[in-house]
């Protein structure tokens, strides 16, 4: 089975990645997306491009408090967040006009232990469904250091040009295989980024979406994965420019928003949604100005862009966005 959320605002629409039909979850987390592959049934979600470009959604996603929906296989969070980040395809060769590689890299490897991400470890799994604070109970999602764990350039080959969510998942296999996570449970608590290279993006980039994240079964487990697109190419629809945080915004605003939601959502949906789907990153995209509005955040590694993420322990439990906790 595959499983799809991603990043940014919820939106209703149809992403049409190389012939994979795929409608977007929006409203409930009962309204679920179906593509066109028979092992393929899941929730989707698509992290929107911004509020007045092309398709994007309104910024924020309500103010109701996640709540955990029971996990996928008794897994909801990642416990201990591994990355391995795969920059895809021979198209990587000399070919990086941006410098994302370089700067979504350092990005990960600050980012682990920082204050930005710590909200995710308010969030937890073995608990019960409907659970909106875990209060000590169960066992909480994790802000580790060193939380790239590797990086792989698989450049042997070109990418299919415009991949498709079968071929980003096989990726995704692939690179378990390539990291020797090839045991049982060894992808509980692991996530790969599947970065293609400029130009080379699945259908409906920066029109439809920024990025998403989903899952695939495979014979090592549940694994699940990011397509993080070159996102540069799509400019201000993603984040170039976003809040005057600089034409390379984008990399990390939207890589960081999919890195959040896969820790507290690691299979979708069976993690910590709100009661119209949204993710914590969901909840917290495109704000420009106010409580968690998107800034840059300093790291051991460089000062980067970041949105704000959903805390339900915000104001007396209330909750918010934020961009520390």
């Amino acid at each position: 089975m595959m499983r799809r959320r991603s990043l940014f605002g919820v939106i209703l629409g149809v992403l049409v990645a190389s012939g994979v039909l795929a409608t977007a979850h929006q409203s409930s987390a009962s309204a679920s997306g179906r593509n066109a592959y028979t092992n393929a049934h899941a929730p989707i979600s698509i992290m929107g491009v911004r509020p007045g470009r092309t398709h994007g959604a309104k910024p924020g996603g309500g103010s109701s408090n996640l709540s955990y929906h029971g996990g996928v296989g008794g897994i909801g969070v990642e416990t201990a967040p591994k990355v391995y980040l795969v920059f895809w395809g021979s198209q990587w060769t000399g070919n990086d006009p941006s410098g994302e590689a370089g700067i979504f890299t350092n990005f990960l490897n600050g980012v682990g232990g920082s204050s930005w991400l710590n909200s995710v470890t308010q969030y937890c799994q073995g608990v019960a469904t409907g659970t909106i604070f875990c209060s000590g109970g169960g066992q909480a999602a994790g802000n580790p250091s060193h939380i790239l764990a590797g990086t792989w350039s698989d450049n042997g080959a070109a990418a299919p040009s415009r991949p498709s969510q079968s071929q980003l998942a096989a990726e995704a296999v692939a690179a378990a295989a390539h990291f020797g996570n090839t045991a049982a449970g060894s992808n509980n608590t692991t996530q790969y980024v599947i970065a293609t290279s400029t130009g080379n993006s699945a259908s409906g980039f920066g029109t439809r979406y920024c990025a998403w994240h989903s899952s695939t079964s495979s014979s090592y487990g549940n694994i699940a994965y990011t397509n993080l697109p070159y996102i540069t190419d799509a400019g201000a629809s993603c984040g170039a420019n976003y809040n005057g945080l600089g034409p390379n915004a984008g990399i990390t605003i939207v890589g960081g928003h999919e890195l959040a939601e896969t820790i507290t959502d690691q299979y979708p949906n069976g993690g910590w949604l709100d009661s119209g789907g949204a993710e914590n990153g969901d909840k917290c995209a495109w704000i420009a100005s106010g409580q968690g509005a998107s800034a840059n955040t300093t790291l051991s590694t460089g000062t980067f862009p970041v949105q704000s993420l959903w805390s339900n322990a915000f104001n007396n439990n209330k909750g918010g966005c934020v961009l520390s906790y």
